[in-house]
């Protein structure tokens, strides 16, 4: 059978000594392995030195990101309340006027109904008058269901109007729902 080669156990027959070796080839080795050790060193200290930095830079965007979304939640409505101010004026001009008449009171509240309507405009906030329109669970509330000559399921009054923003529901239509032209004969 023959015998494999183990380097562990030759190092230990030689009583932990290392086979010799060429002394040129041992001093031309040492130089260039502690050069190229030293460089080596270097390498990594600036590898994790950029890691280091890499990583720092990411946690400041990250938190900076976090702030901007706090930011951005906490002001949400700054435009749309900028938006009602002059709604608010309007009342207040209306209400502290000396001589109301009933056509100036009509006058200034047709003005603040304006100014609330751009602003709604503005905020995407969009009205829902759904009057001889098929009725929607989505975007209406049925209060009740009465004889109509308007097809089934259509919408025949508007108790409250619903508003919408951007196509999601902010309050549903309070509306009456007919039971169509055959049940009201």
């Amino acid at each position: 059978m023959a015998q494999e080669h183990d380097p562990d156990t030759e190092f230990a027959q030689r009583g932990g000594q290392r086979p010799p070796t060429e002394p040129a080839e041992t001093e031309e080795l040492a130089p260039q392995g502690g050069a190229t050790l030293r460089k080596a060193e270097a390498e990594a200290a600036e590898f994790k030195d950029a890691y280091l930095r890499a990583r720092a830079e990411t946690e400041n965007v990250r938190k900076q990101a976090q702030g901007d979304i706090a930011k951005a939640h906490r002001y949400a409505i700054e435009k749309f309340a900028e938006d009602l101010l002059p709604v608010k004026d309007a009342l207040e001009l209306t209400l502290s006027a000396d001589k109301v008449t009933p056509e100036t009171l009509k006058s200034g509240a047709e003005l603040t109904l304006k100014n609330l309507q751009s602003a709604f405009s503005r905020a995407q906030v969009q009205e829902l008058n759904p009057i001889g329109e098929k009725f929607d669970p989505h975007r209406h509330q049925a209060m009740q269901m009465v004889d109509s000559n308007l097809p089934a399921n259509s919408v025949v009054t508007v108790f409250q109007k619903g508003y919408l923003l951007n196509d999601r529901v902010l309050r549903p239509a309070l509306v009456t729902v007919s039971k169509g032209p055959d049940a009201a004969s």
